[in-house]
């Protein structure tokens, strides 16, 4: 399930990924995948959602460390990609692409769901992960354009989840 994921976006970002300037996306891309590290480093004993891969390739992708590491080496830099590569240019169609994307990541982790690919622990649910991809694909947005603005806010939501999530300061050892 995972690797027909990223092999579709690895091919939506070939055909429709702004190549020409990736050089101008590559900090957002290591932004997003360091915000996912962290959270994996962080959260290693208590996550919110796991990996899993139950239709083929097992042997290959057989945890969730093995299928975030390709989500972070090709479905993030294929988003960053498209999805910067083709902001517009006004506001409202601004709005529009981020719900667009925050759709196409909804309903990716719908299917993963219904065919058990992911799982949800400690309080997490669709709700959470439709705010979840609300924010983090404006702080992407921001942090393309203002990066020391996005670590503040990405700082601040890290301290809102922490607390609406009761997480131990134990984590932190």
């Amino acid at each position: 399930m995972h690797l027909f994921l990223a092999i579709l976006f690895l091919l939506a970002a070939i055909r429709w990924g702004d190549w020409r300037n990736w050089k101008r996306y590559y900090p957002t891309i290591l932004f997003f995948i360091g915000g996912d590290l962290l959270k994996n480093m962080i959260l290693h004993d208590h996550r919110m959602w796991e990996y899993q891969e139950p239709l083929f390739a097992e042997e290959i992708f057989y945890g969730h460390l093995v299928i975030n590491l390709l989500v972070m080496a090709v479905i993030y830099p294929s988003t960053i990609l498209i999805y910067l590569g083709r902001m517009p240019f006004e506001k409202g169609k601004q709005i529009f692409w981020i719900l667009f994307w925050v759709f196409i990541y909804l309903t990716m982790e719908l299917i993963n769901f219904h065919y058990n690919a992911i799982k949800h622990y400690n309080g997490w649910n669709m709700w959470w992960s439709l705010i979840f991809d609300m924010v983090m694909f404006v702080i992407l947005w921001i942090h393309h354009n203002k990066p020391l603005l996005a670590w503040a806010f990405s700082i601040t939501w890290l301290i809102i989840l922490w607390n609406v999530f009761h997480l131990s300061h134990n984590l932190l050892k």
